[in-house]
């Protein structure tokens, strides 16, 4: 299998392509996802096609300088009730989010997008529900006192493979399409493509 660009500086990402044997290039988009989002929100786009959009915005940017390469692009979003969740850009917001969260089923969404010479050829997305515990504001501060600042910043505030799965009372999907990548789907196309 060729190698991709991976239109992303998820370590997250880079891993579980690493450990599915695909070789990419690390090429991110610094597309400024929050102008974007916002922009969206404003046209009454749902938290689902925020993340689809991001997604084939990231590859289309990175795959319009790489001519003749393929071009992963990735976004993940939590949908909670049909209102859209960013990941956190410091504690406090963290714990707003861990607190909205509480007791509650949301989606988390992955979407894909692999785009060459600057357009699109592929595109998916997946959901997983999961329902969080009832914790008291006792147990979010401690959930997040284990927590690194970089896999909190990583990982929409929670950590699946680590801490973050003993917060969930049920998770219904994929573990990769939480982690950010639904790699069974694109490891079947990119089979089909080459």
């Amino acid at each position: 299998m060729k190698s991709i660009i991976l239109a992303s500086k998820s370590k997250v990402r880079k891993k579980i392509l690493d450990e599915n044997k695909i070789e990419c290039i690390v090429e991110p988009s610094n597309l400024d996802e929050d102008e974007v989002k916002k922009s969206l929100i404003n046209q009454g786009a749902t938290p689902e096609l925020i993340s689809k959009n991001l997604a084939e915005l990231k590859a289309s940017k990175v795959s319009q300088k790489k001519l003749g390469e393929i071009v992963l692009g990735a976004d993940s979003v939590i949908d909670l009730e049909g209102e859209l969740i960013s990941k956190p850009s410091n504690r406090l917001e963290a714990m707003k989010i861990l607190a909205l969260l509480n007791g509650r089923s949301h989606f988390l969404i992955s979407s894909v997008c692999i785009s060459l010479d600057g357009k699109m050829i592929w595109n998916y997305t997946e959901k997983a529900e999961m329902t969080m515990k009832k914790f008291t504001q006792k147990e979010l501060e401690e959930y997040l006192s284990k927590i690194s600042d970089e896999n909190l910043y990583s990982y929409n505030v929670y950590q699946i493979e680590g801490e973050g799965k003993k917060l969930f009372s049920e998770i219904k999907g994929n573990v990769d399409t939480i982690m950010g990548l639904p790699i069974k789907s694109i490891k079947k196309y990119l089979e089909n493509i080459k």
